[in-house]
């Protein structure tokens, strides 16, 4: 399985000059816990609840007069569409990330998160639980 046929495609996305309180409610707004920033539909950060909290909560500022650019995490980790699940998730793990953009010639083309991995994952278990039930009262 690639990350294309899992990652979603309706990814809430922002510019580098969005403010922060714009991206707050935006975050509310989706229900989701990231904005990926992009310039000409390219990802070049990610801003996270996480950040919003530390870097301008935290921090005591203007949510109204910080943007984006600001705060993102700008070293972004990204996945072309074709890798594996295995290789994504393994890439995850090293780097200690909860959300991965999918990219497809360099363009977004969507987002995976670890909760999509349980998700999956948990899914897996109950067809591999059917299985073993199955098996069990043929005995």
């Amino acid at each position: 399985m690639t990350i294309k046929e899992m990652a979603r495609t309706d990814v809430v996305t922002a510019d580098p000059e969005t403010t922060t309180r714009k991206i707050s409610a935006l975050l509310e707004e989706k229900n989701v816990g990231s904005v990926i920033v992009t310039e000409d539909e390219t990802p070049v950060g990610i801003v996270t609840d996480r950040d919003l909290a530390l870097d301008v909560i935290g921090e005591g500022k203007n949510s109204a007069t910080i943007a984006a650019a600001d705060v993102m995490t700008e070293d972004l980790f990204t996945v072309e569409t074709d890798e594996s699940i295995y290789d994504v998730l393994e890439g995850m793990r090293e780097r200690g990330v909860r959300r991965v953009p999918v990219v497809e010639d360099g363009d977004l083309a969507g987002i995976v998160t670890l909760d999509d991995f349980i998700v999956l994952l948990t899914s897996e278990l109950e067809n591999v639980s059917g299985v073993v039930q199955a098996g069990i009262s043929d005995y």
